[in-house]
C-alpha cells in the first residue's frame, strides 16, 4: 500500500510545530523574567557546572520552589535545568521579598484589567441597537432578552 503525503497534512504539521516553538519561547521568557525577580529579591545564582551539581539539579522539580533546612536554617531552592541550567538559593528574607513582589504584580495586573472610562463624542450607541428607545439590560439575563418588557417576570 503506497504512502501518500497530503499538502494539508504537511501544512498542519508545520503550523503545529511553529505554534509549539512560539509557546516555548514564551515559556522561556516567563522563566527568565521570574529568575530576574528572584535575583532582585536576593536569591543567589549557582550554575550547574560540574557533574555533581548537574546530578543534584536533575533531582529537583524544575521551575518550582523547594523548601530545605540546612544547619537549622530554612532555604528556598529554585531549579532551572532548561533555561540557565542553574540553581537559585534564598533564605526566608529573599523568599518573602519575592512573594511580596508577586503580590504587588498581581495587584497591578488586576488594577490594569479593571474597566477604564471611555469618553468619545463620536461614539454612537445607536449602531449597537441601543438607541434612545432602549429599555436597558438586566445582568440576570446575560445577552438573552426574553422580551418581557419593563414588567419583568
Amino acid at each position: 500500500m503506497p504512502f501518500k503525503i497530503h499538502a494539508k497534512s504537511i501544512s498542519g504539521a508545520v503550523c503545529a510545530g511553529l505554534l509549539l516553538l512560539s509557546s516555548c519561547a514564551t515559556s522561556a521568557q516567563r522563566i527568565e523574567s521570574k529568575e530576574d525577580h528572584l535575583a532582585a529579591a536576593g536569591f543567589a545564582f549557582h550554575l550547574a557546572d560540574t557533574s555533581q551539581r548537574q546530578t543534584m539539579l536533575n533531582k529537583l522539580p524544575a521551575h518550582r520552589f523547594v523548601r530545605r533546612i540546612h544547619d537549622g536554617k530554612v532555604f528556598y531552592v529554585y531549579a532551572d535545568p532548561t533555561v540557565c541550567d542553574c540553581l537559585y538559593v534564598g533564605d526566608q528574607k529573599a523568599f518573602s521579598a519575592y512573594q511580596q513582589y508577586r503580590q504587588q504584580k498581581t495587584l497591578a495586573n488586576e488594577q490594569q484589567e479593571t474597566a477604564i472610562d471611555y469618553d468619545d463624542a463620536a461614539w454612537n450607541w445607536g449602531d449597537w441597537g441601543m438607541g434612545p428607545g432602549w429599555v436597558g439590560w438586566d445582568p440576570a439575563w446575560g445577552n438573552w432578552n426574553p422580551g418581557m418588557g419593563p414588567y419583568g417576570w
